[in-house]
């Protein structure tokens, strides 16, 4: 009989994190390493990234924090070569880190647009590069692996004063397709999947509510939130939701499974 508890395990797995400083990047790391992974916790906030690390090592876990900054090929290249030289490889990469801008169409500034661009696009792009030049056969890995890309429910339907952030969303999960079908196709033996939160308690859903009382659409982030809450049947999301859905496509449990993405959004889309 086939031992599905192991299938869902991640024992000599090696995870790189980006925006692991996070609510949802912090779970993230927490999950992977309760199922085995060694994980480099990377982000731009050394202090908050280096507690990640140091909180995951105090139970018995392989982790480390790297300074990366997502816009950077250089950077890039440091962290996936630091992850092969300290953890023996690079298995699964969560590409976490995104920035999120809101305003009205007509008043967005081009520099703002450019910033959620260059990160949540351009930053996802370069991870997805260097982990298949790494992963893919002949690499400085070559073992094959699981990319898992953090787009939002706002890739799909669309959102007042949102156009920025969802055009970025959109585009990691159309990323993310070619990229499973690319690799699939050239046999390298690397699954390319998407998660698509929905509304869930973390620091970039509080500012995404205090932008709507801020642009006036709302009185209060309250009211803002009590909206959303109203559109989402299952009710607001935790970061261990979205970690659940990032160990279940970085197991070997869904080694059939890429070119998709999994909505973990309390059913707002089914709505």
């Amino acid at each position: 009989m086939t031992d599905y508890k192991a299938l869902f395990q991640l024992d000599g797995k090696v995870a790189l994190v980006t925006g692991a400083a996070g609510g949802i990047g912090s779970e993230a790391c927490r999950a992977l390493a309760s199922a085995g992974a060694a994980v480099l916790v990377t982000d731009l906030s050394e202090g908050r990234g280096k507690a990640v690390a140091e909180e995951l090592r105090s139970v018995g876990a392989r982790a480390e924090f790297f300074k990366l900054d997502v816009t950077s090929e250089q950077a890039w290249q440091n962290a996936i070569e630091t992850a092969r030289k300290n953890f023996n490889g690079l298995d699964i990469l969560v590409n976490n880190a995104g920035v999120e801008r809101m305003n009205f169409l007509g008043d967005f500034p081009l520099e703002d647009l450019r910033k959620v661009l260059d990160t949540n696009v351009v930053g996802t792009f370069l991870g997805c590069q260097h982990a298949v030049r790494a992963m893919r056969p002949g690499g400085a890995v070559g073992r094959g692996g699981s990319i898992i890309n953090l787009a939002s429910a706002l890739a799909i339907t669309g959102a007042i004063a949102n156009a920025a952030y969802s055009a970025s969303k959109g585009g990691v999960l159309s990323m993310t397709r070619s990229i499973a079908v690319e690799c699939a196709q050239l046999k390298f033996g690397i699954r390319c999947n998407a998660v698509l939160p929905g509304l869930t308690r973390s620091e970039m859903a509080d500012g995404f509510l205090n932008d709507f009382a801020k642009l006036g659409l709302f009185e209060t982030p309250e009211q803002a939130e009590a909206a959303f809450l109203a559109a989402t049947p299952n009710g607001t999301g935790l970061p261990r939701d979205i970690a659940g859905a990032m160990v279940y496509l970085a197991a070997d449990i869904s080694r059939h499974v890429t070119g998709t993405h999994i909505a973990v959004d309390g059913g707002f889309l089914a709505v």
